[in-house]
C-alpha cells in the first residue's frame, strides 16, 4: 500500500487515462480515402506533436487547438486542410467512452476519496465526457475555466487554489508523464500514479507508482480491487 497519508483528493487527468482518446481513430474515419495510406501515419504523429505545441501558447478553444493541429500537419504531409473535417473530428470527442475497467475503479475508489478531473477539454466536453465515466466526481476543471492547458504549471496551480490544497494533499494519476506528471512533480505532487496505456514511455525518475491495469488503483490505497 504506497500510499499510507490518506489524500485530501485524489485528482485525474481524462482523456487518454480514463476517456479512451480515439482522435487518431477518428481523423482516419473523417478524412477517410483523403488521407492516403503512405502518409497516414506520419499525418497523425506529427499531429499529435503539433496539439501539444497549440496547447503551450496563449490560451485558445479546444477546437481551435484540433483545427491548428490539423492544418499544420496537412500542410507538412501535403495533404488539403478542410475546416469542416476538423470540426466534424472535433465534435466526435463527447462520444468517446471509458477504457475498460475505469467506472468500475472508479466507483471503488470513490466510495473511500473524493475524485477531481482535470482535463485540456473545454467545459462543455469535460461535463459530457465525465457522464459518460458514470462514477461521482466533486469537481471537474476544465481547460476553458482554467484558461490554460496542461502541461502549464499555471494548470496546477489553478488545481491548487480551486481545492485548497496543497501538493502533499493530493494523488495524481495520469497516462501521460509529457502532459501531467512532468509538470505535478515540478509542482511538488509527490503522490503520482502513471497508468500506463502504451503511448508513452516510462519517466520512473519522476516518482510515480506505475500500473497497467487500472483494478489496480483502489488497491494503491489499501482498498481491494473491484
Amino acid at each position: 500500500m504506497p500510499f499510507e497519508n490518506k489524500p485530501k483528493f485524489v485528482t485525474f487527468d481524462m482523456n487518454g487515462t480514463l476517456i479512451k482518446f480515439s482522435i487518431n481513430d477518428t481523423m482516419r474515419d473523417v478524412l477517410g480515402d483523403r488521407l492516403p495510406a503512405e502518409v497516414a501515419d506520419e499525418y497523425l504523429r506529427i499531429c499529435k506533436a503539433y496539439r501539444i505545441d497549440e496547447c503551450t501558447g496563449a490560451y485558445q478553444p479546444f477546437h481551435q487547438v484540433v483545427a491548428r493541429s490539423m492544418e499544420r500537419a496537412s500542410r507538412s504531409v501535403g495533404l488539403e486542410y478542410r475546416e469542416d473535417e476538423a470540426r466534424a473530428v472535433y465534435d466526435r470527442i463527447p462520444t468517446w467512452g471509458p477504457y475498460p475497467g475505469v467506472t468500475e475503479a472508479l466507483n471503488r475508489l470513490a466510495e473511500e476519496l473524493p475524485l477531481v478531473i482535470i482535463t485540456n477539454s473545454d467545459t462543455d466536453h469535460a461535463v459530457r465526457l465525465a457522464e459518460n465515466l458514470k462514477a461521482p466526481f466533486e469537481v471537474v476543471i476544465s481547460a476553458e475555466e482554467m484558461g490554460v492547458y496542461k502541461p502549464r504549471l499555471q494548470a496546477f496551480e489553478y488545481l491548487f487554489d480551486k481545492l485548497g490544497v496543497t501538493p502533499d494533499e493530493l494523488v495524481h494519476v495520469s497516462a501521460s508523464p509529457m502532459y501531467d506528471h512532468r509538470s505535478a512533480a515540478v509542482m511538488g505532487i509527490k503522490d503520482k500514479v502513471y497508468v500506463d496505456r502504451g503511448f508513452e514511455h516510462d519517466e520512473h525518475w519522476l516518482g510515480y507508482e506505475r500500473i497497467t491495469d487500472i483494478a489496480d488503483l483502489p488497491v494503491l490505497f489499501g482498498l481491494p480491487r473491484p
